[in-house]
This record gives structure tokens, C-alpha cells and sequence, in this order.
């Protein structure tokens, strides 16, 4: 842990600090802690107690990108369900640190990142954490955003249009070159794009990293973290978004050794069969919502890798981002051309 931190005033959240969160005592100290490759995450300390601190990117900053109040508040409505999220602190406006940010409870616990740190579980192990990953997102599909205060956190209908549509202006803001099939990705999106399957709370970057997991028992998840995504929409979106996940093609964005792309984890098909039967939902049009989430994941890399140009990351890993843009792209086109799991 460092005294100061590049993209944080310790000083004004000290100040901050004593103002609003009563257990803080002493000096901060701050570190940047790795994996995040949007929002930049700090772990906090007083020498006592540990919190975690979110505030978007030092620039390129997008619409509705980055939004530390929405993430804030779906982790504060989903504190009291029993739903493994951080316990929320407090948020803070630009007249604190220049940017908003949000501050939650730090959560002991695993996060596993690479292909080794997978790799060093036992193979039964690798198994139930995969499952018990599905098993967490359908937990949060399946909590009622009305009873928990989100009834106006979105916009379910006519979500699969809208995200079809903000992606590809997200591309037209982010992009660095011209790519052929992400154009053609878009237009067989905006053509095949069904009606809602249902209306949830998504997630929207549900992965094996953006969670933390019981040190004891990797199938336990301790907290889901990185909600700046989230909203109300179709939940298959945001199951198809985690398989996507597990193809070799998504192993750049997270400097070539992605956790999720092990050929130890369950096959795509049966992940899918978990959350069907967990869920209770149809998958009848997966290819869609595959091809969609490979459409999100190619817009994503491309405007880290926008930033990692510019200079404005900070941290390690940046510079192979740019290079799965093109194969997530083609991805997706071949989900739409081969329907079907592996």
C-alpha cells in the first residue's frame, strides 16, 4: 500500500472521509489494485479498516459510461436480499476528486484472474466454482427489482434494440480503425433482434474475475463486483455475455490468460443447460444474445484499447487488448452463421 495513488486525492477523501464514514480512523493509504480494465479500483486503508473505492477512467469518458451512482445504487438495494454483493459506504461528486466515485466494504476473498490461478484448483473444484457462478447469476435474475427498489433502474422493453443500437454508437465514438465486420455484426443484429425473453436485474460483465470467492469453498461467491454495467433488461443477455466469456478469442482483453477461457471449465452447452434448469427459463434464441454479447465485448476492448493509446490507463496488460477486437468481431458473425453450443 503506497501513501498516495495516481488518480486519487487522499487528502480531500480524508476530509471526505471524516465526514461520512464513522468508523474511518487516522490516514488513508491507497493502492491500485489490478484486473479492472474500465473504472479504476483502489483498495483503501486507515491501518484498521479496508475499503474498496471506484471512479472511472483518468479519460475518454462516454455517455452513461462509467456511472459510479448506478453501480452504487444497485449494490446498496442488493445489500439486504442476501445476494453476495460489498456492503456500500458512500459515493462522492466531482467536488471531491474531480470525477464521481463509490465506496464500498472491502471483501476478504479469492479473485481468480488467470489460467494458473484456475489451474491450481483441482479439477472437481474448477467444476463447482463454474457452476456455482451460474448458479449466482440465476439467484440474481431471478430477485423481484420492485421489491428491492430498482423498479426504475431501466428500461426492460425494447432493451435488446437499445443495446444493439448504444454498442454500435459506442463503436462510432471509441474506434481507431475501420472494421468491416463490425458493421456487418451490427446490421445482422439490428435485422434478427427478437423481443425481450423477460425483464431482471443484468449484471452486464458477468465473468469469473468480477467476482470474489470464498477461500474455503471456491462453488461459495462471496460478493459480485463491477456492476457499472448493470440495469434492468432480458437476463439472457447477460448469461450469454458470461459463455462468451469462456472463448479463447476474449483471452487479449485480460493480457492473453483469462481465467474464463480454461478448457478445464464445464462446456459452454452444459453451463447454459445449468442456468436453464436453475432458471426455469427457454434458451431458444441464444445465438442472438451470444452474437450480441461478442458485439459488446469487441466495443469494450476497442475503447480500452482507445485509452491505452492515448495513455490514460493506469496498470499492466493494455497493449494486446487492441488485438482481440477483430476475432471477437468475426465471433460473433459465426454465432449468428452456427447456431449452437460446444
Amino acid at each position: 500500500m503506497s501513501g498516495e495513488a495516481e488518480g486519487l486525492d487522499l487528502g480531500a477523501l480524508e476530509r471526505y472521509f471524516r465526514d461520512r464514514v464513522p468508523a474511518f480512523e487516522g490516514r488513508l493509504t491507497a493502492e491500485l489494485l489490478q484486473g479492472g480494465r474500465s473504472n479504476l479500483t483502489y483498495r483503501l486503508t486507515d491501518g484498521r479498516n479496508q475499503w474498496v473505492l471506484r471512479r472511472p477512467p483518468l479519460g475518454g469518458l462516454t455517455p452513461s459510461a462509467h456511472d459510479m451512482l448506478r453501480e452504487y445504487r444497485v449494490v446498496a438495494a442488493l445489500s439486504g436480499t442476501g445476494f453476495p454483493v460489498a456492503e456500500a459506504v458512500t459515493t462522492g461528486g466531482a467536488d471531491v476528486l474531480g470525477v464521481p466515485f463509490a465506496v464500498v466494504e472491502y471483501v476478504q476473498g479469492n479473485v481468480i484472474r488467470t489460467l494458473d490461478q484456475l489451474h491450481a484448483l483441482p479439477g472437481p473444484e474448477i467444476t463447482r466454482c463454474a457452476y456455482g457462478l451460474v448458479d449466482v447469476l440465476a439467484r440474481l435474475h431471478a430477485i423481484d427489482p420492485e421489491r428491492v427498489g430498482l423498479g426504475d433502474f431501466g428500461r426492460p422493453a425494447g432493451y435488446l434494440e437499445r443495446q444493439v443500437r448504444r454498442w454500435y454508437d459506442q463503436w462510432q465514438r471509441v474506434r481507431t480503425r475501420e472494421l468491416g465486420d463490425i458493421d456487418g455484426l451490427h446490421a445482422r443484429l439490428a435485422e434478427l433482434c427478437p423481443a425481450e425473453s423477460g425483464a431482471s436485474i443484468v449484471h452486464g460483465d458477468y465473468r469469473i474475475d468480477n467476482v470474489i470467492l470464498d477461500p474455503a469453498d471456491t462453488a461459495t461467491v462471496r460478493a459480485v463486483v463491477d456492476w457499472e454495467m448493470a440495469t434492468l433488461g432480458d437476463p439472457l443477455a447477460d448469461l450469454a455475455l458470461h459463455l462468451v466469456y469462456s472463448d479463447p478469442a476474449f483471452a487479449p482483453v485480460l493480457a492473453g490468460s483469462a481465467a474464463s477461457t480454461s478448457p478445464r471449465l464445464p462446456r459452454a452447452a452444459d453451463l447454459a443447460e445449468r442456468y436453464a434448469k436453475t432458471s426455469g427459463r427457454d434458451l431458444g434464441d441464444l445465438q442472438f444474445y451470444l452474437a450480441l454479447g461478442y458485439f459488446k465485448i469487441a466495443v469494450i476492448a476497442e475503447g480500452i484499447h482507445a485509452r491505452y493509446q492515448r495513455g490514460e490507463t493506469l496498470g499492466s496488460g493494455f497493449e494486446t487488448v487492441g488485438g482481440a477486437v477483430a476475432p471477437l468481431a468475426a465471433a460473433g458473425l459465426h454465432a449468428l452463421n452456427h447456431p449452437g453450443l460446444t
